[in-house]
């Protein structure tokens, strides 16, 4: 059995960190994590919760950086709302599990499997994850069309897909729980990530009529707080 299999530790990460603030992590950096893992027969693991099924524009948010983790996990998304968990890994390293190795629970339940199904059955129907990708550059040229109008509370937008953080300054730091505050009372719902940044993660279905509510609504916030 191989050494990693049974002692030694493996890495975890996020490849873009959510609850910190929207961070993606650069290719060249997971990179050197990648090669280091190899070098020292280490496990890189990724967490793909939030990133995975399809939010970040493709079914999984790896396949944007240039390398494969050994192991991934998944929930949430994977059955659409559904409680589910899921591991996924590599053939060879799936051989040294044995029974009882590895459980979850909610990972066989017959209703969300089903769920599971036909969620990846509609994540991967032609054009859906291109219309992700396209959702996401649209969300993101409204997010900073209102941060280039406010540039005393924002200065610009990081993310992935239909996952993006609305960068805040200083000044935008003190009002980022009162600014959430106010959309939620609109019927628009963000939350503040890492005491940095405007989160924002709409449904894979969003439409640019509803992303355009969203920025409007923004951006009248941001005029309140401001006048």
């Amino acid at each position: 059995m191989p050494a990693w299999s049974t002692s030694a530790p493996a890495p975890s990460s996020e490849p873009l960190q959510g609850e910190s603030g929207v961070r993606p992590l650069e290719p060249g950096y997971l990179q050197a994590i990648r090669e280091l893992c190899d070098r020292h027969d280490l496990l890189l693991i990724f967490d793909e919760v939030q990133t995975g099924m399809g939010r970040t524009g493709t079914l999984f948010a790896y396949e944007q950086l240039g390398i494969t983790p050994d192991i991934m996990t998944l929930a949430k998304a994977l059955g659409n709302g559904l409680p589910i968990g899921a591991m996924l890994t590599t053939d060879a390293i799936a051989a040294s599990f044995t029974a009882g190795t590895h459980a979850s629970t909610f990972g066989g339940n017959p209703v969300t499997a089903a769920a599971a199904v036909a969620t990846m059955k509609i994540m991967l129907a032609d054009g859906f994850l291109a219309a992700v990708r396209e959702k996401g550059r649209y969300l993101t040229a409204g997010l900073q069309e209102v941060a280039d109008r406010f540039p005393d509370l924002a200065t610009g937008v990081r993310g992935r897909g239909l996952l993006r953080g609305l960068i805040l300054t200083e000044k935008g730091i003190d009002l980022g729980p009162e600014i959430v505050d106010r959309l939620f009372k609109q019927g628009v719902l963000i939350n503040f990530a890492g005491n940095r940044v405007l989160r924002f993660v709409p449904p894979l279905i969003v439409n640019d009529e509803e992303i355009d509510i969203l920025t409007h609504r923004l951006g009248a916030v941001l005029e309140e707080l401001t006048a």
